[in-house]
């Protein structure tokens, strides 16, 4: 499957925008997209050449930055380790595997599928069922069966390295956090404006979310009036577009430092 230069999948069709078809990646078993073009992140991910060179497709193809491949699909499990500590910690725990090097840091890579899960450890993420890796070449080393001890990381608790950033990650001002506009319907016209223009975008997906998350925090995010819920409404309008959670906290992350939050 093509990614975008963000290394997001390529956006819904128009069909699809909303999830008003059902949503593939939103059902409890994995499978396919139906779509002619590229939509629905992983389950857009194909082996069949036909549709891979199709007309459909070819668009897709000239604007990707980047190609993904669904490892559940492939019955296999990638074992995402973001940074040197990540991969220390794998190295004294995991058993050894085929092993490519990632932008940050390395993919780990076993034979056999389980449940996806972000956050596991800091800097580890687990992706098969259900979710798409960058395809980063053959790596090196012999590809061993998934160890129980990375089945074991999926069934705990996430841990709090990247939680989704909530109201208490935004600073309120004095006099308990009193919304100074005076009026919820202000910030409910302001969540919904910032959901309608992520959900229309047709490009630049990234940059549209980052923008929206900049416009609502530099207006409401220093009363204190933001909720979780607000919150979660804009990342799920970022994750019906493609955009996955990683991308989502980056995003809010930069928007608070271009704040000086």
């Amino acid at each position: 499957m093509p990614l975008r230069e963000d290394k997001g999948p390529m956006g819904n069709c128009r069909a699809c925008q909303k999830n008003i078809c059902g949503g593939r990646p939103n059902m409890k078993t994995p499978g396919p997209c139906a779509c002619a073009a590229p939509c629905h992140a992983w389950a857009a991910a194909t082996t069949d050449p036909h549709i891979l060179t199709s007309a459909a497709w070819a668009a897709a193809w000239r604007q990707a930055a980047a190609v993904a491949y669904h490892p559940g699909g492939a019955e296999v499990t990638v074992v995402d380790l973001d940074n040197a500590d990540a991969i220390a910690w794998a190295r004294q725990s995991l058993p050894a595997t085929r092993t490519v090097a990632s932008t940050r840091g390395e993919h780990w890579i076993y034979r056999g599928s389980m449940t996806s899960r972000n956050g596991v450890r800091p800097g580890v993420d687990i992706k098969s069922v259900m979710s798409y890796a960058r395809w980063l070449g053959p790596g090196t080393g012999t590809m061993a069966l998934l160890p129980d001890a990375v089945r074991a990381l999926a069934a705990k608790e996430p841990t709090a390295a990247r939680p989704v950033p909530g109201a208490t990650a935004v600073s309120a001002p004095a006099g308990g956090g009193q919304c100074p506009h005076r009026s919820p319907a202000y910030l409910e016209r302001g969540i919904a404006m910032a959901e309608q223009r992520i959900e229309e975008a047709s490009d630049c997906i990234h940059t549209t979310v980052f923008r929206m998350f900049l416009a609502v925090l530099s207006a409401h995010g220093r009363c204190g009036c933001l909720t979780d819920g607000h919150i979660g409404r804009l990342f799920a309008a970022a994750q019906e577009k493609g955009e996955s959670l990683r991308h989502c906290e980056d995003a809010w992350t930069n928007a608070r430092t271009t704040l000086g939050m």
